[in-house]
C-alpha cells in the first residue's frame, strides 16, 4: 500500500509526511466532460468499471482563517489523523444510531446499484449505493465490531486506515447527491445519504474539508446568505428588483418589503432568487402573488437566505447556526407566519428540523404554526379564488415538473399523504394549460437527482454533475419525444442552477427551465379584483 500511495506523489515533490502524500493525491485537476446522446432512453451500465471516475474530486479548502471559524484543522490532514479518524466515526455511531444500523444490515442484495444517477452517468461500480456504503462499512467491520478487532480484517473483510482509503472516502462520498433515491428500493431502508454525511464529518475531522460547500456554509453563518452579501449589497438587490418588478408591470406600488416589522409572513428563500435566470423570475413571481393577494410581507437582511449547506455534512451544530437566523428575524420583526420559497433543501429542514431546533414557535398564528411552502400558500389562494389568473399567458408551454429531492424523498407539503408531489403540480395546472409528466419511474419519490445537490454544484465537479445529470436528462427528453413538452419547472434553487447549466450543455436552450412562480407570475391578472 505504502509504495501504491508513494506513486502517486508528483515525480519531483517531496512528500514526507501523510498530509503531503494525501494532498498529491486530492490535488484538484480541471478535466473536460463529455455528454452522451439523448435518447429518451435511460441505459444501465452493463460492466462497472472499477474506478473510472476516481480523477474527480472537488478542491480542497486551504483558507486557514475560514477554517477556524468553521473549528476545523487549519493545516491539512492532521499528525495523529487515525486516532482522529476512529474518535469521529465512534462518535458518529454512538450519535447517529440509524448510521451503525445501516452498517450491519446490508445484505448487498444489489437493489439499490442501479439507482444511482452518478453510477448510471459513469459506470464506476464505486458509485453503487452498496459499494459507496462498503467504503465505511470495511472500517466499521475491522474497528467496531469485536471478530474485526480481535482477529484483524481476514476475518471481517474489513480494511486497514491508509491513505489510499482516506482518497477514496473523500472522491465518492463527494460524489453522492445525497438524494436518497437508492433508499426508497432498499428492502432494509438503508439511506445511504446518511452514510455520505456522517463520512464528510469525518473527513472534516481530520483536515480534508470540501471548499466550495463549506465557504457558503461561512458565508451563511456570518453574513446570513449562501452569497456571503452585506446589508447594503443585499438591500441594493432587491431594490433592483422592485424597480424592474415596477417598470414590467406598470404598478407604483408593488414591493419588494425588506426589515418591515409587523409583517403578516416573513418570507425566505434562496439568495440566488435575487439575480439569476431563472432563479429571479420566480422572485417576480412570490412578489406578484403577494400583492394581489393583499397579504402584507417582507424579506430580512439578517436572514436573507433560505438555503442551509449544514444539512450536506451531517454537522447539526452548522445546521443550527444558519437556521436560527430566520427564527431570530422572525421573531425581531414580529410576524406571524414564516413562508419558505422555491428551494428543496431548505423546505427540508423548515418544515421537518427548525422545530426540534429552536421551537416550539407558540407566538406565530396558530394557525400556521410551522413555515408553509410557497407553493402551498399559493394554491391555498388559487383555491379561494383569491388571484385571477390568465392561462393563455403561457400557452407556449408544455410543462413538466421535475421532482426535488429533498422534497420528494424528505417531508410532506400541506399536512396531505403525497402533498409534496400534489400541490406544486395543481398550481401548475391553474396556470397552465398544457402539463405532462415525464415518465413514471423518474419521477415523484422515485425522482431522479438534478445531478448536482449537497454540494457537487461547483464547476469543479462538473464531470460529476454532467454524468449524474443523465438520467434527468433522458426523462425530460422522452417526455419532449412523447409530448412535445418544451419546459421544465423546478422548485429548487440548486435543480435551477443545475439545469439551466445542462440544458445548453445536452443542446437545449437554457430557456426551456425555470421555476413554478415563473409561470405563476406570467398568468397572474394584476389589479384584476372582479370576480375574485
Amino acid at each position: 500500500m505504502a509504495d501504491k500511495e508513494a506513486q502517486t506523489v508528483t515525480a519531483g515533490a517531496a512528500a514526507t509526511t501523510d498530509n503531503d502524500k494525501i494532498q498529491a493525491m486530492l490535488k484538484y485537476d480541471k478535466i473536460d466532460y463529455q455528454t452522451v446522446e439523448l435518447t429518451g432512453e435511460i441505459i444501465l451500465p452493463t460492466e462497472p468499471v472499477d474506478k473510472c471516475f476516481a480523477h474527480i474530486k472537488p478542491q480542497l479548502l486551504t483558507d486557514k482563517k475560514l477554517l477556524a471559524n468553521l473549528g476545523y484543522p487549519t493545516d491539512g490532514l492532521v499528525d495523529n489523523w487515525k486516532e482522529v479518524f476512529l474518535r469521529k466515526m465512534d462518535e458518529m455511531l454512538k450519535k447517529y444510531k440509524s448510521v451503525r444500523v445501516f452498517m450491519d444490515i446490508c445484505v448487498k442484495c444489489g437493489a439499490c446499484a442501479d439507482k444511482c444517477p452518478y453510477y448510471i452517468g459513469t459506470g464506476d461500480a464505486n458509485n453503487m449505493p452498496m459499494a459507496r456504503q462498503e467504503l465505511m462499512r470495511k472500517v466499521y467491520r475491522r474497528y467496531f465490531t469485536v471478530p474485526g478487532q480481535l482477529f484483524g480484517n481476514w476475518m471481517v473483510k474489513g480494511e486497514e486506515l491508509s491513505l489510499e482509503l482516506l482518497n477514496m472516502w473523500y472522491t465518492y462520498f463527494y460524489q453522492c447527491s445525497e438524494c436518497r433515491r437508492c433508499s426508497v428500493f432498499c428492502p432494509y431502508g438503508i439511506d445511504t445519504a446518511e452514510v455520505t454525511m456522517a463520512a464528510r464529518e469525518i473527513l472534516n475531522s481530520v483536515g480534508l474539508v470540501q471548499k466550495y460547500l463549506h465557504q457558503i456554509i461561512n458565508n451563511a453563518q456570518t453574513m446570513g446568505n449562501n452569497l456571503g452579501m452585506q446589508k447594503n449589497a443585499v438591500i441594493n438587490a432587491l431594490e433592483f428588483v422592485e424597480s424592474d418588478l415596477q417598470e414590467e408591470t406598470g404598478i407604483d406600488n408593488i414591493r419588494i418589503p425588506i426589515d418591515e416589522e409587523g409583517a403578516e409572513i416573513l418570507f425566505v428563500t434562496p439568495s440566488a432568487d435575487f439575480f439569476a435566470s431563472p432563479h429571479i423570475e420566480s422572485l417576480y413571481g412570490y412578489a406578484k402573488v403577494f400583492h394581489q393577494a393583499g397579504i402584507s410581507w417582507t424579506m430580512s437582511t439578517y436572514a436573507s437566505e433560505g438555503g442551509n449547506f449544514g444539512l450536506f455534512i451531517h454537522n447539526y451544530e452548522h445546521m443550527k447556526k444558519i437556521n436560527k437566523r430566520i427564527w431570530q428575524a422572525a421573531k425581531d420583526l414580529k410576524v406571524k407566519r414564516v413562508v419558505g420559497g422555491e428551494c428543496g433543501h431548505m423546505w427540508r429542514i423548515l418544515s421537518s428540523y427548525s422545530n426540534t431546533m429552536w421551537g416550539p414557535f407558540d407566538w406565530l398564528d396558530q394557525r400556521y404554526p410551522i413555515p408553509e411552502h410557497i407553493c402551498e400558500f399559493t394554491l391555498n389562494l388559487l383555491k379561494r379564488g383569491a388571484l385571477k389568473i390568465d392561462k393563455s399567458a403561457n400557452d407556449e408551454f408544455i410543462v413538466t415538473m421535475h421532482d426535488s429531492c429533498q422534497i420528494a424523498r424528505g417531508m410532506e407539503m400541506g399536512g396531505t399523504e403525497y402533498g409534496q408531489f400534489e400541490i406544486p403540480r395543481a398550481v401548475i395546472r391553474y396556470v397552465c394549460d398544457k402539463f405532462q409528466d415525464m415518465p413514471e419511474d423518474t419521477i415523484r419519490e422515485r425522482t431522479f437527482c438534478c445531478g448536482a445537490g449537497q454540494g457537487l454544484l461547483g464547476d469543479d465537479m462538473l464531470p460529476t454533475r454532467v454524468k449524474g445529470a443523465i438520467p434527468r436528462m433522458q426523462a425530460y427528453t422522452a417526455a419532449k419525444q412523447a409530448h412535445g413538452v418544451n419546459f421544465i419547472a423546478l422548485i429548487c434553487a440548486i435543480c435551477k442552477a443545475q439545469l439551466s447549466k445542462m440544458f445548453p450543455t445536452y443542446g437545449y436552450p437554457m430557456e426551456e427551465v425555470g421555476g413554478i412562480h415563473q409561470l405563476v407570475g406570467r398568468a397572474i391578472v394584476l389589479g384584476a379584483k372582479e370576480g375574485v
